[in-house]
């Protein structure tokens, strides 16, 4: 599977922006509501534990800090689809993670819009801006 090609013509598809770092790792910039953008990176990475690759979409929310509602984070994970929260680097984020194995373009195309989705709204509720 070429991810990045998959990301490129999903980038072109719904007039966003598409950039490869390398071979395992990409960046789209997807519009969302209001007229703005939520970058999401794309990463292939091998999971040891269960010997196959994973694609990971991550897409920052906010810093990390101790006023966050964490309990109520968790509470509205039950409504996702592919997503998750994760703190990583100091940093509230989007994350979703899958097997590269049988998964479809439009499953990926899926993933992508939820993680830029869910970023955009969760940094609006906690911050009432657009940061990232």
């Amino acid at each position: 599977m070429d991810l990045s090609l998959i990301m490129k013509k999903y980038a072109d598809q719904i007039g966003g922006q598409f950039t490869q770092y390398d071979s395992v790792q990409s960046i789209i910039i997807i519009p969302v509501s209001g007229g703005r953008f939520q970058t999401v990176l794309g990463t292939i990475k091998k999971n040891d534990l269960y010997n196959r690759e994973l694609i990971t979409f991550n897409s920052k929310v906010c810093s990390s800090s101790l006023s966050i509602d964490f309990k109520m984070l968790l509470e509205q994970t039950a409504f996702f689809n592919y997503c998750r929260f994760v703190i990583n680097q100091n940093y509230l984020q989007i994350e979703a993670v899958a097997s590269l194995q049988n998964l479809s373009e439009e499953t990926i195309k899926e993933m992508l819009q939820e993680v830029a989705n869910l970023a955009d709204q969760y940094e609006m509720k906690l911050t009432g801006s657009d940061i990232h």
